[in-house]
């Protein structure tokens, strides 16, 4: 009886671990040193005995919109553990999202991150997409208003409206990551074989190296 016991143990902490986004930290801090050579899963901890309060400081300029003078109409402006090192192992991170009118986050996902955006200005229409059946679960935002993204998933985040819109998104890791789907699969780099994708998504080998070609010089 005690060996099964220890046998449940021990794969519940397994899964547990495999399961979390970011491990806990082991003690009160561990403030980012960018200075260190060390290569580790995350960032080293800088001596606790020089840490400061500016460790835990950024000007990061939220209360200043973003530069939406793009092709996407977008700006995301991040606060992560590389930019803030306090967060270093805390498992959060931060972004602030402007949009102007017609802008677009493209659908795109966090491999190691959940999402919360909580819209202070205008309107959004935002959605994911789940691994049944790809159901697509969308809702248009209006200020104060906040949705979730499931961790892992295909989202987006579109401002429909005819003025400016801002939000704020925390994600639950210090490195959540990003893929941006069109920009994986078209531009990625070396390209992928523009046979396989034709055959995936059942276009023309033409249009496929068009895709390519725009991803290429964008």
């Amino acid at each position: 009886m005690a060996t099964r016991v220890l046998i449940f143990a021990f794969f519940t902490l397994i899964f547990s671990q495999a399961f979390a986004s970011d491990p806990s930290p082991l003690q009160d801090f561990c403030v980012a040193d960018s200075t260190s050579p060390v290569v580790v899963n995350g960032l080293v901890c800088k001596n606790p005995n020089l840490v400061t309060v500016n460790d835990f400081t950024l000007a990061a300029g939220f209360d200043k919109p973003g530069n939406t003078n793009n092709s996407a109409g977008s700006n995301v402006n991040l606060v992560f553990a590389s930019n803030l090192p306090g967060l270093n192992t805390l498992g959060i991170s931060l972004a602030r999202l402007d949009f102007a009118p017609g802008g677009l986050v493209a659908p795109h996902y966090h491999p190691r991150a959940t999402e919360v955006l909580t819209v202070l200005q205008g309107s959004l229409y935002v959605g994911f997409v789940s691994t049944t059946n790809n159901t697509l679960f969308t809702k248009v935002l209006n200020q104060g208003d906040v949705f979730v993204f499931p961790q892992g998933l295909i989202h987006f985040q579109y401002n429909q409206g005819q003025c400016n819109a801002v939000a704020i998104s925390g994600l639950s890791s210090q490195n959540p990551g990003l893929v941006v789907v069109a920009s994986a699969v078209f531009g990625a780099d070396p390209p992928i074989s523009d046979d396989v994708l034709a055959k995936a998504f059942m276009l023309e080998k033409n249009t496929v190296d068009w895709l390519q070609a725009q991803f290429k010089t964008n």
